[in-house]
C-alpha cells in the first residue's frame, strides 16, 4: 500500500496563479520584456509563447510602436502558472479553459477551484504510481546488487 501525504499546500496569496516562495530574479527589462528575454527566462521557445497567445492560453500581449511583443511582470507570473499546470499533465484545452475563467474573475472562482481540485487528484494519483514504480526499481537495483555480490563471492 502506498501512503502519500495529501495535505494541501497553502499559497501565500489568494490569486489562483500566484506562486508561493521566493521569486526568481526577472530579466533586466524594467518590467517590460521582449519575447527573447521571456523565452530565456522561462525556458519556453518564442514559437511556444506566440502559440500560447494565439490559442488564448495567454492574454493578448502588449506591443511596442514597432509591433514587437512587450511582456510584463503579470505575463511572467501567468507563464509560471501555465508551466506548473503543464507539469501536472493538464490538457492544453483545459488550461485554455482555466485561463478563460481566470480572466473572467471572481464570479468563476468556484469553477476554477473545481478544475484545480480535479487536477490535484490526478497529480496525487500520478505520484502514487510513481512511488510504486520507484519501489519496484529500488527492489530491482537491490536484487542486482545481491546477484553481483553472490557472483563475486562464488
Amino acid at each position: 500500500m502506498t501512503v502519500i501525504d495529501s495535505t494541501r499546500v497553502k499559497s501565500l496569496r489568494g490569486d489562483s496563479c500566484s506562486s508561493p516562495g521566493p521569486e526568481r530574479p526577472r530579466p533586466d527589462g524594467q518590467g517590460r520584456y521582449t519575447i527573447s528575454e521571456v523565452a530565456a527566462f522561462t525556458g519556453l521557445r518564442a514559437h511556444t509563447l506566440r502559440w500560447y497567445e494565439q490559442i488564448g492560453l495567454m492574454r493578448q500581449v502588449d506591443r511596442s510602436h514597432a509591433g514587437q511583443r512587450r511582456f510584463d511582470d503579470r505575463d511572467l507570473e501567468w507563464l509560471s502558472c501555465v508551466t506548473r499546470l503543464r507539469l501536472t499533465g493538464m490538457p492544453v484545452a483545459d488550461m485554455v479553459r482555466f485561463a478563460h475563467l481566470v480572466r473572467q474573475g471572481a464570479q468563476t472562482y468556484g469553477e476554477q477551484r473545481r478544475m484545480l481540485e480535479r487536477t490535484r487528484g490526478e497529480v496525487l494519483a500520478r505520484i502514487a504510481e510513481l512511488h510504486d514504480t520507484l519501489t519496484y526499481i529500488d527492489a530491482k537495483i537491490d536484487s542486482y546488487g545481491d546477484a553481483q555480490r553472490a557472483s563475486e563471492g562464488a
